[in-house]
């Protein structure tokens, strides 16, 4: 086997481990590391979460003695400053590698290259590109968060085969299989956090939890409600087991702000605002606080108003194998006049699931 084909080899196997943390590092990357010595390998790691040890301090403590004249395959470029954790740069260069095999370039663009530099400073071969593609794919949400300092922001929602998310009387339950619900909380799992309107709540009383989910976490809850008007006995604000963040605007009422700010694992954003709240400073304030992912499910005038204002990076509809007649659309915040303005979707794809049929894109 040629060089080419073992680099991709072992790349491979570092991007899988890095998925085994998906949903728990942030605000840090998704980061998988390789060792290999005499085309084996003496020493796996990946980052757990932020704060405990990075990827390639696991794996060079895996590889113990091993290490010195290896090579390493990391999904993303080791880093060269003092965080919460010393330089991975500087922890491979004292263990004595030969060649360190990089996916991606961080990237930070105050920090992008210099993990690389310090490691060619010390007579180390480094190549970079490895299976890119996969890696940014990897850790979009960290790119997004990094660049843009705004959380990527799926829209998910059921509908039906004639785009309804519910009947006329409102009743959405259930619209979809069992199998596909497992999928959204699948979602829910891997997200930092939940988002719906308020009428969402009012309508549905969701709970927005993870459930059946073996090793699964709760997002952090997000209700959008500028007049603060969901009821007090709400799931989302009873249910403590999660937190909850109620945003809202100077329009809500002062004595029920205050008796929100008294429960359990309830937080209250108020914007200086009359009545709707500040989408795109809403969402820079979610990826300040160190949360890089919305799994937006709801409702359709939230959702229209968000893709207005270019924040949803991507969308998933799941279609059920029925026709609703008269009923809510998954976008009724969202109108146009003319063709040529509406908005394009990117590289689409279809599949089964569970009965139903799921169907993604990036929004263009």
């Amino acid at each position: 086997m040629d060089k080419k084909s073992q680099d991709k080899i072992f790349m491979e196997r570092a991007l899988e481990l890095s998925l085994l943390a998906l949903g728990r590092t942030s605000p840090n990357p998704l980061v998988g590391c390789v060792i290999v010595r005499n085309e084996h390998i003496v020493g796996e790691g990946y980052h757990a979460k932020a704060g405990t040890p990075h990827a390639e301090v696991k794996a060079l403590k895996a590889a113990g003695n091993e290490a010195k004249g290896s090579d390493v395959y990391v999904t993303l470029e080791p880093c060269s400053h003092h965080g919460r954790t010393p330089p991975c740069a500087d922890a491979l260069i004292l263990a004595g590698v030969k060649r360190v095999v990089v996916a991606m370039m961080d990237p930070n663009p105050l920090v992008s290259g210099q993990g690389i530099k310090k490691l060619k400073e010390a007579g180390i071969t480094v190549e970079i590109g490895i299976l890119a593609e996969k890696a940014m794919k990897i850790n979009e949400f960290f790119i997004k968060a990094i660049t843009k300092k705004l959380p990527f922001i799926l829209y998910k929602s059921a509908l039906t085969l004639d785009g309804k998310t519910a009947v006329e009387s409102g009743d959405s339950k259930w619209i979809t299989s069992e199998g596909a619900r497992h999928y959204v909380h699948g979602l829910r799992n891997i997200y930092d956090t939940i988002m719906v309107g308020s009428n969402t709540v009012i309508k549905d009383n969701p709970l927005l939890t993870c459930r059946n989910i073996e090793g699964g976490r709760d997002p952090v809850k997000i209700i959008i409600d500028g007049r603060l008007s969901i009821p007090l006995d709400a799931q989302v604000i009873t249910n403590s087991s999660s937190h909850c963040i109620l945003v809202t605007t100077k329009a809500a009422n002062h004595e029920k702000v205050e008796l929100l700010k008294g429960k359990e694992n309830i937080e209250i954003w108020q914007y200086n605002t009359d009545r709707y709240v500040p989408l795109t400073n809403l969402m820079e304030d979610i990826a300040t606080r160190g949360w890089h992912s919305v799994l937006l499910e709801g409702g359709g005038t939230l959702a229209g108003k968000m893709l207005r204002k270019k924040l949803i990076d991507k969308i998933e509809f799941i279609f059920a194998p029925k026709i609703a007649g008269s009923g809510p659309s998954p976008l009724s915040g969202l109108s146009f006049s003319k063709m040529d303005e509406v908005i394009g979707v990117n590289n689409v794809q279809i599949s089964e699931l569970d009965g139903n049929y799921k169907v993604s894109g990036y929004v263009n």
